[in-house]
């Protein structure tokens, strides 16, 4: 298969790793686009071509990953529209807040496309990424599947819930890493070193995230194998919940999801 990856940022690098690891590409069949010469020797020694053409660099490729900032999307898709060839060509959109609407309006309506919302977390294999289609075929949903069950799992979901996933799964990394910062800083009042409390929590958190996870469990039944009576862990829980743990966490994913329903039209 032949690809090219519009926009070769930290997203873009990642789905072109994921395409090498599924074997779907090798790397000469790969074609990133990026705005500036700074970064393109190192691309092209590691065997990928390099455009700094955006129309010229999807001719002949079987799918294009867009991968660029909402607020460039626009002129991506003005350049694109001349070269599109929607008898052969898939489009894998990671376009925060984009809808599928959105390109086939500028590409043309019979457009087959996904649409991806990953996280950071690609970058160590562990990413949740959340997919919808629109008149893709099975084979297309199959490879896109395939490539991103690289970096982590997936889970097709309708498409409007894409800017709840933006929120749940996206931002959630931000909110989890916040988590954690915060039981670290916890532990440094309580009296470990700043490094042993970091790595306490952070080791913690995963292991709550696996037990879920190869369990198949909900978090209460971990937490009642936790909390005896009179017991400190149920002393903590209640306080947290007093301060508003909980219903901060919904509020700010409430939040996120509205914000990421609107951040394209706001570009």
């Amino acid at each position: 298969m032949k690809a090219t990856i519009i926009g070769g940022g930290n997203i873009g690098m990642a789905l072109a790793e994921g395409l090498l690891q599924a074997g779907r590409c090798k790397a000469g069949d790969i074609t990133i686009t990026k705005r500036s010469a700074a970064s393109a020797d190192s691309l092209k020694a590691r065997g990928f071509s390099v455009s700094f053409n955006n129309a010229e660099a999807v001719q002949g490729a079987d799918a294009i990953f867009i991968c660029v900032l909402p607020q460039q999307l626009d002129i991506a898709l003005s350049q694109l529209a001349s070269s599109i060839d929607l008898e052969k060509q898939l489009v894998v959109s990671v376009v925060t807040g984009a809808h599928t609407q959105v390109f086939r309006d500028k590409l043309g309506d019979r457009l087959r496309i996904v649409r991806a919302m990953p996280n950071t977390a690609m970058k160590v294999r562990a990413s949740m990424t959340c997919l919808s289609a629109v008149n893709a075929t099975q084979d297309d949903k199959n490879m896109v599947q395939a490539i991103f069950d690289t970096v982590g799992q997936c889970i097709w979901i309708p498409e409007d819930m894409m800017s709840a996933a933006t929120a749940l799964c996206a931002c959630g990394i931000a909110f989890f890493l916040r988590t954690i910062r915060a039981a670290s800083q916890g532990g440094v009042e309580i009296g470990f070193h700043a490094h042993d409390a970091l790595r306490i929590a952070s080791q913690t958190a995963f292991g709550a995230a696996k037990l879920l996870i190869e369990n198949r469990t909900h978090p209460e039944e971990e937490i009642d194998k936790v909390t005896s009576p009179k017991g400190c862990t149920i002393a903590g829980l209640n306080e947290m919940e007093h301060q508003g743990l909980s219903s901060a966490f919904i509020k700010g994913i409430k939040l996120s999801s509205n914000i990421a329903n609107n951040l394209y039209k706001q570009e």
